[in-house]
């Protein structure tokens, strides 16, 4: 059953207002939410959007909220969803705007900021950790993820000369492991 553009609206808004921490938090929302709770859009699609988010200029969550709501239901999903998981921060930001410089300085909110950042390193831990175990299940895959990790760690790599490493060895590496399987 096609959702409601009012479902979608709901649905995003949710998300978008309850996420503290980032896309990569926002990210593990759409997953349980999308995919798993109401069956929107399949595993595989949910990443293979994830994937293209991650390439197009933006921020990865409201790319990937758009990727969803435009499968649900093309333009208008799309408009909605993405104005619906950016609206709740619009809100906040203007809320805080207008108090921030009273509050920020209070050691009780500086407290509650610093464990917010620790609580959201743990989330993007977690999600990173569930999409490796669900997406890197052959040495190729592996291989490709522990060179992309080492580069990352040891170079400090833009994002996106990693993304392309990425794309070439996935590319290049399944012609010359197929051309060692067939010679045996």
């Amino acid at each position: 059953m096609i959702p409601s553009l009012w479902q979608i609206f709901l649905t995003f808004f949710k998300i978008g207002g309850l996420t503290f921490g980032g896309g990569g938090v926002m990210i593990a929302w759409f997953e349980d939410e999308i995919v798993r709770k109401k069956n929107w859009l399949s595993d595989k699609d949910f990443l293979d959007y994830y994937a293209i988010a991650q390439c197009t200029p933006g921020i990865i969550a409201i790319n990937v909220a758009t990727l969803i709501g435009y499968h649900i239901r093309q333009k208008i999903g799309a408009t909605v969803a993405t104005v619906a998981v950016t609206l709740p921060s619009v809100i906040v930001i203007t809320i805080f705007a207008m108090f921030l410089q009273n509050f920020v300085h209070f050691p009780l909110a500086e407290h509650a900021f610093n464990g917010v950042r620790a609580a959201v390193v743990a989330l993007i831990v977690y999600i990173s950790l569930s999409m490796l175990r669900q997406n890197v299940r052959e040495n190729l895959g592996r291989f490709i993820f522990g060179s992309s990790f080492l580069l990352l760690v040891c170079f400090s790599l833009s994002p996106i000369v990693i993304i392309l490493y990425g794309c070439v060895l996935g590319l290049l590496c399944p012609k010359i492991f197929s051309g060692k399987r067939e010679k045996k």
